[in-house]
């Protein structure tokens, strides 16, 4: 019969019962199960509890902005906004895009909820999907999953070196230590007036513009700085002879700069400074960095940040200094899984219950509450399978222990408890109430 959509009509699909569903996950990206979703827990609680422990407090923010927020914020002239981001038009006409990044909307949602006047500097760290039109490759996605950190509010070079050792400080804790920091400053206003000037003329040369690819040459005339992001080899080969920002830093850029190294020398974080890292982004001024690693192949940074002073002022709030980075969780863990770190494995199964009999399979369900109520992990058949069928299911699950209940159990009022690793078994009360968690915690934990 036909169904109403919206204003339309049109005759509900056929749907038969025994033909395969031709739909699939949309390229770029990734189903997680359960031993890889838990592999992601564990990473997310090491980053969260990372990021409490130097006073970051977490920020929530929408999936979708306007889209005018990345363009603004992000850059009209940046790769993600010309040719990545996943914009959509409402029904009352307005643009949206999926957030490809996530700075611009922790800058809206200090300027919305009028943080500045709350206090003076802002820590806040961000988890979750961000979204870009990529060609997908090994570590990176069409849906991805960034962290990120931003201070507001503070312009001191040691606010730089806080957030850079936040960084490294997560990367050791998730188990990447082949990394190494690439560290760069892109100066003020001033200074990149004074490079653009000189890089513009290195690159109209006619035997300059002429070998570049078409991506650096429309750069070229929306924002020069931005080919030192060009990965293309012949580009990267020609650009070796281009003038780098360094040189035309400003007294007051390179007493920041030093400031700066100074502080990651005193804390031990080693560095190699990189005068053609630019980063991706229109927004940054003054530091700029990198973690890399050599396990990724081509795609080899897994942190990136730095200092972006105008960002604030550029949505129309007051000059406001900020400083922060965003990291990749899939390009961290594949990294990690090509490392020497050991793999992550599901948490046993404390207690699997074994009901064996009608009578026995109507109390698993109160015996499972209480087990869960005293905060351990459960779980049952529900298969109506026998004795043997249910421990080869209790193994499975890396159960700690089985308890037997069935209905010789219940007539004596002892259930059996067997240690699923040694094969010892010991006998409890069939009342629950009875039950502690004394009788299940500490054997073969």
């Amino acid at each position: 019969m036909p169904v109403a959509v919206g204003r339309l009509w049109c005759m509900a699909p056929t749907i038969m019962m025994n033909s395969p569903l031709d739909i699939h996950r949309l390229q770029g990206t990734a189903d997680l199960l359960p031993a890889e979703s838990f592999r992601w827990t564990q990473a997310e609680q090491v980053i969260r509890g990372t990021m409490l422990r130097f006073g970051f407090g977490e920020i929530r923010f929408p999936v979708l902005e306007p889209t005018e927020l990345f363009a603004r914020g992000t850059g009209a002239s940046t790769d993600i906004v010309q040719k990545e981001m996943y914009t959509l038009t409402d029904r009352g006409g307005r643009s949206l895009t999926l957030r490809p990044e996530g700075t611009p909307s922790v800058v809206r949602a200090y300027l919305e909820e009028n943080l500045g006047s709350q206090r003076p500097v802002w820590k806040l760290f961000y988890l979750g999907p961000m979204f870009r039109a990529e060609r997908p490759q090994k570590g990176r996605y069409r849906q991805f999953h960034q962290f990120g950190a931003e201070m507001i509010g503070a312009a001191s070079p040691e606010s730089d070196v806080e957030l850079i050792a936040l960084g490294h400080t997560i990367l050791r804790d998730l188990g990447m230590n082949a990394v190494r920091l690439h560290l760069n400053s892109i100066g003020s206003p001033d200074a990149r007036r004074a490079h653009n000037e000189k890089l513009l003329a290195f690159l109209e040369q006619p035997d300059v513009f002429q070998k570049i690819d078409e991506d650096c040459r429309r750069r070229v005339q929306t924002n020069p700085l931005r080919v030192f992001d060009c990965k293309n080899e012949e580009c990267v080969r020609i650009l070796r002879h281009a003038p780098t920002i360094d040189q035309f830093l400003t007294a007051e850029d390179q007493e920041h700069f030093a400031r700066v190294r100074h502080g990651l020398e005193t804390l031990g974080i080693a560095y190699d400074l990189d005068p053609r890292m630019v980063r991706g982004l229109d927004y940054y001024t003054r530091t700029t960095f990198e973690f890399k690693t050599n396990l990724l192949g081509a795609q080899d940074t897994v942190c990136g940040g730095g200092r972006y002073d105008l960002l604030v002022e550029t949505f129309g709030g007051p000059a406001t200094p900020a400083v922060g980075f965003a990291s990749g969780i899939e390009r961290i863990l594949a990294a990690v899984g090509e490392s020497d770190v050991a793999p992550v494995a599901l948490p046993r199964l404390d207690v699997f219950v074994c009901g064996l009999g009608d009578n026995a399979r109507g109390l698993t369900a109160a015996i499972l509450s209480r087990l869960r109520g005293l905060g351990l992990s459960a779980d049952t058949d529900f298969l109506g399978r026998g004795l043997k069928a249910q421990m080869k299911e209790a193994n499975r699950l890396a159960a700690r222990l089985a308890l037997i209940v069935g209905d010789d159990e219940i007539a004596r009022g002892r259930f059996a408890l067997r240690q699923m690793d040694g094969g010892g078994q010991s006998e409890i009360p069939a009342d629950p109430s009875q039950w502690d968690k004394g009788l299940f915690v500490g054997v073969n934990a």
